[in-house]
């Protein structure tokens, strides 16, 4: 696309304060004494929104990206009507990511993890691109990263648990640069991201960093940056479920960029996230106001992780406690966390759909439950501006009138495989 020029940009650490410039695919400073996340510092203070024919770049002021990619889509805002209404808000705002052409959405796999992919893969150097990116994803975030190097024919190994790939489906036959290994039914996410780490261990693989990625979290915060665009103002609640809270550390880190930006208010909008009963382990932290992740039987957590409808809300390990990671930002903004049942997931998701016109997806049920309910429990004014994060949707339109195609797996793995069983089978059976 013309009149592309990357923004210039310096990586700080967040632990001790210093930068460097963007090389070698930095997930985290090496001299930092203890964990902690690194942040773009861009040259460009204030956001200027590019022409929407850019797609997701329109907001490429603030990604670290070297180049765009083809097919890319950005989340829409709109004031709801019909759902505020019912609840008696004034000023509501969705912010949508996913398939509602009527608003202007068009993602192909109906995700905000395309906001992630497009990001993180427009980052990768030439020479990287002569390797293999790995990602380990519980189900969307393989299906976005999938559709993205198939379009554009980069590289790519997902590491999925088994029970999840029903999530890999597309509207046509990906390129064969796309593969994917999976850990064995009965496994979880946690277990696919163990997969994926040994892999990386592997030569001419390379790992896409997860939250560490300033490009995933960057990617993400366009959800932010198209709802605070949209309203005119920074919001001053921010509504969304979490699996490793990665988004919404996103959003924080868009808030505080835009309070340099000047033009859109003053405030930190307060992080109302939720998660999927019985699956809770950051409800649990936080309950207790504990910088560290308390306890978690792995048995256990893979059984309450079976039981949750929004599977990819379903992580063992999330950025909680490390610098700058998701306890910092409910911190910073005097966040809170909301534990929402199936049941009530399942209710909310239908309302949202008989209301606002389009089906979402099990995780932005969960946070529109959340907002149901601090709403009945007086936690939110009725004229503030709110921000619905819709995280996934229109899944069901998109699927009524296509012919899908499945990514199957390459290669099953226990869930105990050994490096040298695993390195054997992988040089056998993967050919890029």
């Amino acid at each position: 696309m013309d009149s592309f020029k990357p923004t210039k940009y310096r990586i700080e650490s967040l632990l001790s304060g210093s930068t460097c410039e963007d090389s070698n695919w930095i997930l985290e400073m090496p001299d930092d004494e203890k964990p902690a996340l690194i942040r773009a510092r861009y040259a460009n203070k204030q956001l200027r929104l590019k022409n929407p024919k850019f797609g997701l770049y329109q907001f490429a002021d603030w990604l670290p990206i070297k180049r765009i990619l083809e097919n890319s889509s950005a989340p829409i805002t709109y004031k709801s009507e019909m759902l505020a209404q019912k609840l008696g808000l004034q000023n509501l705002h969705i912010t949508f990511s996913g398939y509602f052409p009527e608003k202007g959405a068009t993602m192909r796999t109906c995700s905000f993890k395309e906001t992630e992919a497009y990001s993180v893969c427009a980052r990768l150097s030439d020479e990287q691109l002569n390797n293999v990116l790995v990602v380990a994803s519980a189900g969307n975030t393989a299906r976005a990263f999938a559709q993205v190097c198939s379009d554009n024919n980069i590289k790519l190994l997902l590491c999925v648990p088994e029970d999840n790939i029903e999530s890999l489906w597309f509207e046509k036959p990906l390129n064969k640069c796309v593969k994917l290994i999976v850990t064995k039914s009965g496994s979880d996410y946690f277990d696919a991201i163990h997969l994926s780490n040994i892999v990386c261990g592997f030569e001419g693989f390379f790992p896409e960093g997860g939250a560490k990625n300033i490009a995933r979290r960057d990617g993400m915060a366009t959800t932010m940056l198209s709802a605070t665009t949209s309203i005119g103002h920074i919001p001053d609640y921010y509504f969304q479920a979490i699996g490793s809270g990665t988004g919404a550390i996103a959003a924080w880190e868009a808030n505080l960029r835009l309070l340099e930006d000047g033009r859109f208010g003053n405030n930190k909008m307060r992080l109302l996230l939720s998660q999927n009963k019985p699956f809770l382990p950051i409800y649990e932290a936080w309950k207790q106001q504990s910088r560290e992740m308390l306890p978690y039987d792995s048995d256990q957590a893979r059984c309450d992780a079976s039981k949750i409808d929004a599977k990819v809300l379903s992580n063992r390990k999330p950025p909680y406690a490390l610098v700058g990671g998701l306890f910092d930002a409910l911190t910073d903004t005097k966040g809170a966390i909301y534990a929402i049942s199936n049941e009530e997931a399942r209710v909310a998701g239908e309302l949202f759909e008989q209301l606002e016109g389009i089906d979402i997806h099990p995780a932005a049920a969960v946070a529109t439950a959340s907002l149901i309910q601090a709403v009945e429990n007086g936690a939110i004014d009725n004229h503030s501006r709110i921000m619905l994060n819709i995280t996934g949707g229109g899944e069901k339109r998109f699927k009524s009138d296509r012919e899908l195609f499945f990514l199957k797996p390459d290669i099953v793995f226990e869930t105990n495989a050994e490096a040298d069983l695993i390195a054997s089978e992988i040089a056998e059976k993967l050919h890029f």
